[in-house]
């Protein structure tokens, strides 16, 4: 087994070597993207652009952990597999072949470039054995992440550690964020359910009008995370959505918000949400009504080693990359469940350079940005790698 002193040149030679591969492989994944849950085709097509393996694992339903390199301790890399429900708007010739479906947060990309690294790893060995993790539904719950953690498959191939790439389009092209500790937020939705009394819309003072209630209860929850968490840290809390009745001349019986709340910290998160149900039920008191609040728990926030990222940051240098670390964001990836059980490190690749935000339907990354999170990938990957 060779070092990864020894082993980042080879490797890094060898990776070049596989990206014209690995773009291809990336547009024919665009061309035929697969929703959350039903993500087979696309790991059959991965699993079949793969080196021969010395395991595969199906898990969690459409997923499968793929062992490159021999027994022992291994360092996973995940590939995200699953399509959001986007009209595509790119007019690529490799375009989505299927309507309203498109890879419109880098799946693709992050695939392809696990290929290229795990390709690379057979042709000239590494430092230590490495696990493909094929995961379903990042996109939407149950989360595939959590679901290959509660089976267990890591701990039984022996995993040390997990990395993940993701391109960014907030960080220009050719640099990579490697920041240590919490970079993502936790995410979870919340339902509040006002109940009054209705009635006639002409005789408002003889109901106990929900909507009114919910209106602030609205605004009180707006206002609640400025005067319930320290300014230092971030919390936020979106009402997104509001329904109450169907007629303009009746005072409906319940009306209801829905939304979602992110924390960085865990003593945040619980703080928000006690202090959600608390005021929710007092200012519906306050008008007559009743209020209930049900939060649907999603993600933890990420927390990326600190060890990690400070043995990544200079093989990111030696690949030609810009390194960052001061990129965090209230956005949520249940790579976080992978954060929770195992050391990791998640790094975001830049893309800007004309491309659009994540989730939209002309977000089209170059090819280029296939090398870049491949290179990402292996820094993390040697860096994992390293003696404990």
């Amino acid at each position: 087994m060779s070092s990864p002193t020894d082993s980042a040149a080879l490797l890094r030679a060898e990776l070049e070597r596989q990206i014209p591969a690995a773009v291809e492989l990336r547009h024919r994944l665009h061309a035929h993207p697969c929703p959350s849950g039903d993500e087979a085709e696309t790991r059959d097509a991965v699993l079949a652009a793969l080196p021969t393996p010395h395991g595969v694992t199906k898990t969690a339903d459409t997923g499968a952990v793929v062992r490159i390199g021999g027994p022992g301790p291994a360092v996973a890399v995940r590939g995200e597999m699953d399509a959001l429900a986007v009209p595509e708007e790119t007019g690529v010739s490799w375009r989505s072949r299927r309507p309203g479906l498109m890879h419109a947060c880098g799946h693709d990309v992050h695939l392809a470039a696990v290929v290229a690294l795990a390709r690379a790893v057979d042709r000239v060995g590494g430092p230590r054995p490495l696990l493909v993790v094929l995961q379903p539904r990042e996109e939407t719950y149950p989360s595939g992440a959590r679901e290959i953690i509660e089976e267990g498959v890591l701990e039984r191939e022996q995993c040390r550690a997990v990395v993940g790439a993701h391109v960014q389009p907030l960080l220009p092209a050719g640099e990579v964020s490697c920041t240590p500790g919490v970079v993502n937020a936790s995410s979870d939705e919340f339902t509040v359910t006002v109940r009054g009394s209705g009635g006639h819309a002409a005789y408002p003072h003889l109901t106990s009008d929900p909507v009114l209630a919910l209106a602030h209860v609205v605004v009180a929850l707006q206002s609640l995370v400025s005067r319930a968490i320290d300014p230092m840290t971030s919390v936020v809390l979106s009402v997104t959505v509001l329904s109450a009745g169907d007629a303009a001349n009746v005072v409906p019986g319940t009306a209801t918000a829905r939304g979602i709340v992110r924390a960085m910290r865990t003593a945040d998160r619980e703080t928000i949400h006690a202090r959600m149900a608390e005021v929710a039920s007092l200012v519906a008191r306050s008008q007559g009504c009743e209020a209930e609040v049900e939060i649907v728990h999603g993600e933890p926030a990420l927390d990326n080693d600190v060890a990690l990222a400070a043995a990544a940051t200079p093989l990111l240098r030696q690949a030609g990359l810009e390194v960052s670390h001061s990129l965090r964001s209230a956005g949520s990836d249940d790579f976080s469940y992978f954060s929770e059980r195992f050391p990791s490190l998640m790094l975001f690749v830049g893309t800007h350079g004309g491309a659009a935000r994540l989730h939209s339907s002309s977000f089209l990354p170059s090819d280029d940005r296939v090398r870049d999170v491949a290179e990402a990938l292996l820094a993390g990957y040697l860096a994992a790698a390293l003696p404990v």
